[in-house]
């Protein structure tokens, strides 16, 4: 179904012109039809656009932009169509902007914070080629020829082929052609996302950027290549291959195996020696990582004396930022790998006040209490969900000083924090930073502190 018409509830499938006019959380264009919300994907508040409904609702629909009719005047030439740079048709400057202004009214609006003490936000030191960490699908070119690249928008089964990745760096690219060449060369077959049969799947690389490192992960059904052949054409210091059964595409799931040198890489951040395994969370740009521990550390203004707890630690990187000024640490990770990454890089480092728990933050928080005492500092990372209300209760139980929340989205900071306040904690301010450029996505700094 097709029709150009504005009518209300429009259903999947009809293009409709529409004029954007604002940006909702997480990117999308706000479009309206005599009241009828539509999100539309890639378009810019300004646009006129015809966009494709993807999916209807009783209160909103969403869509897909299919072309610009008339561009808005904050609209510019991307340096390179790149899905995972949305926002790179915005001049950097309108970008820091809307975060901002997100940031801020997301305070506002979902946790009843007016006006939120939000602090401008702090620029990204690179706007393109940040990236220490990319992923990347094998798929099959509109010829037939073997493809290493990204998803196309809106097509779940259908791989463009990059030559050139506007995210990362040279070396990145080098190893992520190499690796195309290669599997070309040999003839190997591509995973069918539709019908399961195929073998090759996905691509990982991570780099070091200051140790210049490089690991390189490759995805493939169960079977058998030349493995050996090919981690020694890739020119990466570590090379490991997962083999999956799985239907769904992931980089997840499966059994590993290491094909050439160790199973992690090493990199400095923020003074400290790290070591980072492939299945390890690490903050994807690493020079706006040490920016945000910069903003943690400044937050908890720790002076030799507080117990610090690092909730959700992951490899325990910002909690050992700090640690130096804290007369002990304790991480908390349920992922029991990271935690193991966490403590060898405390011995990396001869943290020798640092401990680490595998565990679930919800059922951890009250025996760790019992053997380690309340702490004076609570250091939380959560992931994009934010917290669950009981998770922020068990927190509460422990009375902490200060409370400093490291958010990947205000949208779950928010509603986070007004539990806090209304628990008797001040949200004395927020630090917005672009660790993501291009990019909707927003990082923040949060400092909470008990009222006397």
């Amino acid at each position: 179904m097709s029709s150009r018409t504005a009518t209300a509830r429009p259903k999947p499938g009809a293009e409709l012109e529409l004029a954007v006019r604002d940006f909702a959380f997480g990117g999308a264009g706000i479009a309206r039809l005599e009241g009828y919300v539509v999100f539309v994907r890639g378009a810019v508040p300004g646009d006129r656009v015809l966009a494709r409904v993807t999916r209807s609702k009783r209160d909103y629909a969403e869509a897909v932009l299919v072309d610009v009719l008339e561009p808005s005047p904050d609209r510019i030439a991307a340096a390179a169509p790149h899905p995972g740079a949305p926002w790179g048709v915005l001049p950097y400057e309108r970008q820091l902007e809307e975060k901002e202004r997100q940031v801020r009214e997301a305070l506002e609006r979902y946790g009843g914070f007016e006006p939120p003490r939000v602090e401008p936000i702090v620029a990204a030191e690179q706007i393109w080629r940040y990236r220490n960490k990319l992923e990347y699908s094998f798929g099959e070119t509109d010829d037939g020829e073997l493809a290493l690249g990204f998803h196309k928008p809106g097509r779940w089964n259908e791989i463009e082929d990059v030559s050139e990745d506007v995210l990362a760096s040279d070396e990145i690219d080098a190893v992520r052609n190499a690796a195309r060449e290669w599997t070309r060369a040999e003839g190997l077959s591509v995973w069918d996302r539709r019908t399961g049969a195929g073998f090759l799947r996905n691509l990982v690389v991570r780099e070091g950027r200051r140790s210049g490192q490089l690991q390189a992960r490759i995805v493939t059904s169960q079977g058998d290549f030349r493995a050996e052949a090919f981690a020694a054409a890739l020119g990466a210091d570590s090379v490991l291959w997962t083999q999956t059964g799985g239907v769904a595409e992931t980089t997840r799931d499966g059994e590993t195996v290491l094909l050439q040198g160790e199973e992690w890489i090493e990199d400095t951040v923020s003074g400290l020696r790290l070591r980072i395994s492939h299945e390890a969370f690490f903050q994807t740009n690493t020079e706006m990582a040490e920016r945000l521990y910069d903003g943690a550390a400044e937050a908890a203004a720790l002076t030799g004396s507080e117990r610090l707890y690092d909730l959700f630690c992951g490899i325990g990187t910002i909690g050992l930022s700090m640690a130096g000024a804290a007369r002990e640490l304790w991480g908390v990770e349920l992922v029991e790998q990271a935690i193991a990454d966490a403590q060898r890089n405390a011995a990396l480092n001869g943290i020798g006040t640092a401990h680490f728990v595998a565990g679930d933050v919800r059922t951890e928080m009250r025996p760790l209490v019992e053997r380690a005492g309340a702490p004076d500092v609570v250091l939380v990372d959560p992931p994009r969900a934010g917290l669950s209300q009981k998770v922020v209760r068990r927190i509460l139980e422990t009375e902490p000083k200060l409370i400093v929340y490291i958010s990947c989205n205000p949208m779950t900071l928010a509603p986070d924090a007004r539990q806090m306040a209304d628990a008797g904690y001040d949200l004395r301010r927020v630090k917005p930073l672009d660790m993501f450029p291009q990019t909707p996505h927003i990082e923040c700094v949060a400092l909470l502190e008990r009222s006397s």
